[in-house]
């Protein structure tokens, strides 16, 4: 549905992105992820066609982006960040300007008005300018645009930066919503955002792709992965016991909430054997968890060592 082969964007000595290639198949919801700077916005500004690249291609349901440009718009929705629109402009007038844009014309453009507005719940702000909308009403009017003519793949940029959590949580129910008939593209650097919607992230820095994979085995890159965190009634007690569990590599205490954590030597599964030591020592254990992996560690040391190589 996406297709991009070393797509590269210089601005005179500055390489923005760096020969990035990668394939997005259907019903895969892409998270875009990279700190502030990495290229994000860049890449979909291409794949979009709002970009033209330096050098390399992209294609969108097989339609090249700068030689059939129309062809690939015409089957992609895009949500630029922060939603842009004509702030003096109702809702209802701008999904008509979209529309008009878009060739939608009678049934079926009743049809998707009925559609788009049904389920972004704008029918009590359509007569609203735009500029007095609140934030996530601003989102859900830029959404409203990018879907009111069925794209089969959606490029969103940074869909929730800026809104509340009552506002994300309702976008993201809505980015869920279309994924099961859509392809998308998620950019943005809230890792929250990957667990939430996404099949597959791929991480950049310096316009460059340095992880592609799905959330959990990322996650599994993690020194967290099946690592045991628990809150215990003698946190340096508990800690004492674990260490000397022969399958625990390292055992750490949170200075902050006296939080333990134990973590595994490599191939590891040690929840059981903490879980009966504890009993065994009668150490009151009020919470216990084992531990997925932690994507912010991941995403930190992966970013963290590329800014390292840039600097050698």
């Amino acid at each position: 549905m996406i297709e991009t082969q070393l797509l590269t964007k210089r601005y005179g000595r500055l390489t923005a992105v760096d020969a990035i290639s990668f394939k997005v198949q259907p019903g895969e919801v892409l998270g875009f992820l990279g700190p502030n700077g990495a290229g994000k916005s860049t890449t979909m500004k291409m794949i979009a066609g709002f970009l033209a690249p330096t050098s390399g291609s992209a294609t969108v349901c097989g339609y090249d982006v700068v030689d059939q440009a129309l062809a690939a718009k015409g089957v992609l929705g895009y949500l630029p960040e922060g939603a842009p629109s004509y702030g003096e402009m109702t809702p209802w007038r701008f999904l008509s300007f979209i529309a008009d844009m878009r060739g939608l014309t009678g049934a079926r453009r009743r049809e998707r008005f009925d559609e788009v507005i049904g389920r972004l719940h704008l029918e009590g702000v359509l007569a609203q300018p735009i500029e007095t909308l609140s934030k996530g009403f601003r989102r859900r009017v830029g959404l409203a645009q990018a879907i009111v003519h069925d794209p089969a793949v959606l490029v969103l940029d940074e869909p929730t930066d800026g809104l509340d959590p009552n506002q994300k949580y309702e976008v993201r129910g809505l980015i869920q919503a279309m994924a099961k008939d859509k392809t998308i593209v998620v950019s943005t650097h809230l890792l929250e955002e990957v667990h939430a919607v996404c099949s597959r992230a791929i991480i950049v820095a310096r316009g460059r792709i340095l992880a592609d994979a799905t959330p959990a085995d990322l996650e599994a890159r993690s020194r967290y992965h099946h690592a045991v965190s628990l809150t215990a009634s003698d946190a340096d007690a508990a800690r004492d016991a674990l260490a000397r569990l022969p399958d625990v590599a390292a055992v750490e205490v949170d200075p902050q909430d006296r939080r333990v954590t134990a973590f595994p030597k490599p191939g590891e599964h040690i929840f059981g054997k903490v879980n009966d030591l504890l009993q065994a020592q009668g150490i009151e254990v009020t919470e216990i968890q084992l531990e997925s992996g932690r994507l912010d560690e991941v995403f930190r040391s992966i970013t963290e060592a590329d800014t390292e190589e840039a600097r050698r």
